[in-house]
């Protein structure tokens, strides 16, 4: 299993400013795919976030994972290959931020609650996804990751965690 790098490593961050290169369907086999699926996912879920990049763990590509619950309780991952923001919709909004990679620290981040974002399902397959609210906050967070943008980058109003707080995206 790899670990979530953070920006307490200069190396690590370093890394996780660094854009990342297209995810390349070509040079990965089925199974490869299914397991990193599967890795990203269980070192969200392992980390209790709701959205994981792959350079968080250490992969130059793009590609994310995030986790959502709907009202009725139910889990739905979304497993994101070359995502791209086509369209912001709506007002934007301001609500406060964590990140696995900037532990401690809480911030208060302008985003556009709803976005259609495009990219490639774990197939190859091209998709379009419309988001509204948590989940389009997450998928803004999540391609920021992927351009080497950090939230502290576009965050207002820095805090340390309090101790019953925990990092959400």
């Amino acid at each position: 299993m790899r670990k979530i790098f953070t920006i307490a490593d200069k190396n690590e961050e370093k890394f996780l400013r660094k854009k990342t290169r297209d995810f390349d369907f070509e040079k990965f086999s089925k199974k490869e795919i299914r397991d990193l699926c599967q890795e990203m996912r269980s070192e969200m879920l392992k980390a209790k976030g709701i959205g994981l990049s792959a350079n968080q763990i250490g992969y130059d590509f793009k590609m994310f994972v995030a986790g959502f619950s709907d009202k009725n309780g139910i889990t739905k991952f979304f497993y994101v290959f070359n995502p791209k923001i086509e369209k912001a919709l709506k007002e934007k909004e301001i609500l406060e931020e964590g990140c696995l990679s900037v532990p401690e620290i809480f911030g208060e981040v302008e985003r556009f609650e709803k976005v259609v974002m495009s990219g490639q399902d774990k197939n190859g397959k091209h998709i379009k996804i419309e988001a509204r609210g948590l989940l389009a906050r997450v998928f803004q967070h999540e391609a920021d990751h992927l351009n080497g943008i950090l939230f502290i980058d576009k965050a207002k109003n820095l805090r340390k965690f309090r101790d019953n707080e925990k990092a959400r995206i």
